[in-house]
């Protein structure tokens, strides 16, 4: 469902029923309909195409938006705000979530990047605390662990990153509080 309702499907729905209601209001002869209707429709339908080849979608929230609300309006820091918001929305033209830092961080692989696939918001020590769950693709976890004091000052002043291992094919990277 959540693929249907991406900006690049809407835009090419809105932009297919404006065609066929142009298409079929030139077939009834009513010009003044069909004129406008086919020439929104058909560049409407090639713009959310475009955007359909190059979305990523949001990273998959294991908690709900308002089950920690109390902690996050409470505890949390403004750039662990910014993270969440940021890889919970569409993106465009980029391969992974968090591409520049990731690539900033030396942690990028042209031919098989690290993939963000989900994100859980959880309590450390009674403050809010983001756990970022990645398919590490070809970066292996001991170059993750190389740069664990670099990660958390990265992603905020102040902020301490821990990592899980639970399999070979996934990495979880913690942004606690201290």
């Amino acid at each position: 469902m959540q693929a249907f309702l991406s900006p690049g499907s809407l835009l090419t729905l809105a932009g297919f029923v404006l065609t066929v209601v142009g298409s079929v209001a030139y077939v009834t002869d009513h010009p003044n309909l069909s004129l406008p209707t086919i020439f929104y429709g058909i560049p409407i339908i090639l713009g959310g195409l475009a955007l359909k080849s190059s979305e990523l979608p949001p990273a998959r929230r294991l908690t709900a938006p308002a089950e920690r609300r109390d902690l996050r309006e409470g505890t949390a820091t403004k750039e662990q705000i910014k993270l969440l918001k940021d890889v919970t929305r569409w993106r465009y033209g980029q391969k992974a979530h968090l591409e520049s830092s990731l690539e900033t961080l030396k942690l990028w692989d042209e031919a098989d990047p690290p993939q963000l696939e989900t994100i859980e918001e959880f309590e450390a020590n009674g403050r809010y605390a983001l756990r970022l769950g990645f398919r590490p693709g070809a970066v292996a976890p001991s170059r993750w662990q190389e740069r664990l004091d670099r990660l958390g000052r990265f992603f905020g002043p102040g902020l301490q990153a821990q990592l899980e291992t639970p399999s070979p094919d996934r990495l979880e990277l913690s942004l606690i509080q201290p």
